[in-house]
């Protein structure tokens, strides 16, 4: 089985911690055996002296040999208490490295997954594999290891033990009933199974519903909808709620059935053994003794249950967690890379067409040629759907397109590094997002080790500077999830500084001004235009005061390019470009007129 395959990966690594706790393990349950031994001993001692003793030695007996039992008895609840430590420290250590690394190598691996993965999985999802069924697994690779093994080895040694010390026939009588529990148990385990990856599907959906509506809270109170959401929410929580209790139902109904068996298995043995011992078959110290034994042969029997729905609930969310890592990333470097260390920024796409993959194959760019020299701006304009933030997520290879339809530096894009390309990339997308961090760690978040200054001076070239510096804590101020606690526009300056600070060859900001006013607007363009001389920019944008200033200006309609050239030549053209800077130029008039009225 592929899963066990996987699991074994990490149990082997901690292959001297599971072989000490086992040890440790077997040696408490074989001393544990000898205990109902030595009290039957004890009582069967005393039952004899005291025959011995009637008339003869009334006073000052010989206790000696009870005592040297006793200190028996004493030094093996010693050595229990050890051993019991010894397991536990081994084996649940063993069990929680085990989690934390499985949790650390699929965080690794969910980042090295393609955009593709994210579109089809929701985050509440992934955030249940990583809390209930990371659990779950620890579960079965630390106590459902221990209980295996415990009840396995206890019930052999004290089967032997009943056999040996006592009596056969009355063994083989007394276990009869404990056999109906295998049976019990195949209708359990198979159940459950069922049952724990319902409930563990449930709690995904809950936990991604929770996550969207708290990420969403804003909208919900904006178009008042928290009635809407919490009938939703409700209906969520009581399927979960429905889920869980179907487990819980038939763990109900499985214990007092095993309760059942095991008393019935303890009825048998009051009464034969009593018979016996009446009749002095065995003696009473052996009568005693084999009671124990039983009571010592309900846990592994009731053990067999639980392992049971350890196991099956292990496996079931084993499953789940094994099949994020058979998502292979789609995006990785070429057979054929080449070692490039550095990119100067010359970007070249030829002839590109491109279709999502999922998409059935609508092509969202045709034909796109454009090249953007070493040191120069490039602005795309379009309408929304165009492609113009597609043809980004090419250039930094969210997405790959064919073969030679982008060169970087001459160079086809899968043949440079991955990691190399986007070094040398600085990116502010169109949803900005900020971590729960504070305004400093946001800024620098791109770059390590960097002095204050720079992040400093890149917030001022962002015009976030004045801004921060009237937050309560400066740049120490934490901001809320995904930047919640500030505006739009200082969400998206804030990005522009982290970007800056970055200071790659290749800058694009893809529709990252919409939020501002156009005085700060041009004050960024005109930081830009100082502090990238030599680089490449690419600017993505909808108002014409955002990209004259580009060296060259592509628009796209409907995914194809329309017209392509400088400011000027555009309005030359009279064409989509033209139309649109007439528009929004009379826009702007109106605004004006309008301001002058008031």
């Amino acid at each position: 089985m592929q899963e066990m395959k996987f699991l074994w990966r990490y149990i082997r690594r901690h292959w001297l911690q599971y072989l000490i706790g086992i040890a440790a393990l077997f040696a408490v349950d074989l001393v544990n055996t000898y205990i109902p031994q030595f009290t039957g001993n004890i009582v069967d001692g005393l039952t004899l002296k005291v025959e011995e003793m009637k008339g003869v030695f009334p006073q000052n007996p010989d206790m000696g040999w009870v005592m040297a039992l006793v200190w028996k008895i004493l030094l093996m609840g010693g050595l229990i208490a050890i051993g019991r430590f010894g397991w536990r420290f081994f084996l649940f250590g063993a069990a929680r490295s085990i989690e934390r690394e499985m949790r650390d190598d699929m965080f690794r691996h969910l980042e090295t997954l393609s955009m593709r993965y994210y579109n089809n999985h929701k985050t509440g999802d992934l955030m249940a594999h990583f809390t209930n069924d990371l659990m779950s697994v620890r579960m079965l690779v630390g106590m459902t290891v221990i209980t295996t093994f415990d009840a396995s080895v206890m019930l052999i040694l004290v089967l032997y033990k009943m056999i040996a010390n006592v009596d056969l026939m009355l063994t083989l009588i007394a276990v009869i009933p404990l056999v109906l529990i295998i049976f019990a148990d195949l209708f359990y385990g198979k159940a459950m199974h069922k049952r724990f990856l319902a409930k563990q599907e449930a709690f995904s959906d809950l936990t991604d519903q929770t996550q969207e509506a708290v990420s969403g809270i804003r909208v919900i109170k904006a178009f008042v909808q928290e009635r809407k959401e919490l009938y939703a929410f409700a209906k969520t929580n009581l399927r979960n709620k429905e889920k869980n209790m179907a487990v819980v139902r038939l763990r109900a109904l499985f214990m007092p059935v095993m309760d059942l068996i095991v008393g019935a298995s303890l009825l048998i043995t009051l009464l034969l053994g009593g018979y016996l011992a009446i009749k002095g078959t065995i003696s009473v110290g052996q009568f005693i003794a084999f009671n124990s034994y039983i009571g010592m042969l309900v846990w592994p029997m009731m053990a067999v249950g639980e392992c049971i729905t350890s196991i099956s609930q292990g496996m079931a969310s084993l499953r789940r967690i094994f099949r994020i890592f058979c998502n292979k990333p789609e995006i990785v470097d070429d057979e054929n890379v080449q070692d490039v260390q550095e990119i100067r920024g010359d970007l070249e796409i030829k002839n590109l067409t491109f279709a999502y993959p999922d998409a059935d194959k609508v092509q969202v760019l045709k034909d796109i040629s454009v090249h953007v020299p070493a040191g120069t701006s490039l602005a795309i304009m379009g309408r929304t759907g165009s492609g113009k933030t597609t043809l980004a997520n090419l250039l930094l290879r969210l997405y790959d397109c064919e073969d030679g339809a982008i060169l970087v530096d001459g160079l086809p894009i899968r043949r440079i590094p991955l990691q190399v390309l986007r070094q040398h990339i600085a990116y502010v997308p169109q949803d900005n997002f900020l971590f729960s961090d504070t305004m400093e760690n946001n800024i620098a978040f791109g770059v390590e080790n960097v002095p204050f200054e720079r992040i400093e001076q890149a917030a001022k070239d962002a015009c976030i500077h004045d801004n921060i510096l009237d937050f309560p804590q400066g740049y120490q101020t934490l901001v809320g999830e995904r930047g919640a606690t500030i505006s739009g526009g200082q969400k998206q300056r804030s990005s522009i500084a982290r970007a800056l600070l970055k200071d790659a060859p290749v800058l694009i900001l893809d529709d990252a001004l919409s939020a501002v006013d156009t005085d700060t607007e041009e004050k960024i363009l005109q930081n830009l235009k100082e502090n990238r001389k030599g680089k490449t920019t690419i600017l993505i944008a909808h108002r014409i005061s955002t990209l004259q200033q580009a060296d060259r200006i592509l628009v796209l309609e409907d995914g194809k390019m329309a017209e392509v050239g400088s400011h000027e030549e555009l309005l030359a053209q009279n064409g989509v470009y033209a139309g649109v800077y007439r528009k929004q130029q009379l826009e702007k008039q109106l605004e004006g007129e309008g301001g002058d009225v008031l």
